[in-house]
């Protein structure tokens, strides 16, 4: 008879005392054989990770739907020009309204929200709408349109056949019409007392997207020449100053989404009218 060795007979010894205890010696899995460490149990109420189930967790709820955009960059209209209006009395937006919702609007809307905890999207929502309101007065007329204290005036007749620009200077205002339909409306400013813009009927002859001016050596964009060097084009100045600036001539408009908007569809040879 052979006599065990002793690390044998240690084996053996632990595995009659683990039957006796009531325990089995579980098999080495294939992570402890390669060297890896075991996975641990998750713990009740612990997040296990994406797409793992919690243990003793009920189900899952669904996440709160988010607020209703009402309004957002490129939307135009009385409701815009009344959100301006409304961010400008809590001094968001320094501008007037323009009733475009562009780069500056955007701005002053995820400003507003930022401070208020609210997700900053510059996209004006139902909760965000809630509480601006609930801050705010409705604006009087003159605060809708501080220009003239009054919307635009009926069109010159001028305007009424064929794609025009028609600007009018009693009101500061600049329409995009087709055939006496007004597809946009945007506020703008003239040349100053020495510099002033030229009254009449012209026509569009030269469009430059990034125009610098040679004269003067300031940025013009979405240029749209009409007489001589007098153009309507997006003026950096316009939109930081207001009024308190003007022009060498040419029509400034301070709002780039809208004027963007305008030079992506006027065309060499339409018509441009520019009226008291």
């Amino acid at each position: 008879m052979t006599i065990p060795g002793r690390p044998a007979l240690l084996l053996a010894s632990a595995a009659v005392l683990a039957a006796l205890c009531g325990c089995t010696v579980q098999p080495m899995d294939a992570d402890a054989k390669r060297g890896l460490p075991a996975q641990a149990p998750v713990a009740a109420g612990r997040d296990p990770g994406p797409g793992r189930p919690v243990a003793g967790a009920g189900p899952a709820r669904p996440a709160a739907p988010a607020p209703r955009v009402l309004w957002s960059r490129g939307d135009s209209g009385p409701a815009v020009r009344e959100l301006q209006a409304r961010l400008r009395q809590v001094g968001w937006l320094a501008a007037g309204p323009t009733g475009s919702y562009g780069r500056l609007t955007e701005g002053a809307v995820r400003g507003f929200q930022g401070r208020r905890g609210l997700p900053r999207t510059g996209a004006t929502d139902a909760v965000t709408w809630q509480r601006l309101v609930a801050m705010t007065r409705p604006p009087s007329a003159r605060e809708l349109y501080p220009a003239a204290g009054r919307p635009a005036a009926a069109a010159d007749p001028r305007c009424l056949t064929g794609r025009v620009i028609c600007i009018d200077k009693t009101s500061r205002t600049l329409r995009w019409m087709v055939d006496g339909r007004t597809l946009s409306t945007m506020a703008v400013r003239f040349g100053a007392q020495y510099t002033p813009t030229r009254e009449g009927v012209f026509h569009i002859y030269w469009k430059s997207r990034h125009h610098v001016s040679t004269l003067y050596n300031a940025p013009m964009p979405y240029a749209m020449f009409f007489s001589g060097g007098q153009a309507v084009h997006y003026s950096y100045d316009f939109a930081a100053r207001g009024y308190a600036g003007g022009s060498h001539g040419c029509v400034n408009v301070r709002d780039e989404t809208a004027i963007a908007a305008l030079f992506a569809q006027v065309r060499v040879g339409d018509k441009v009218v520019v009226s008291w």
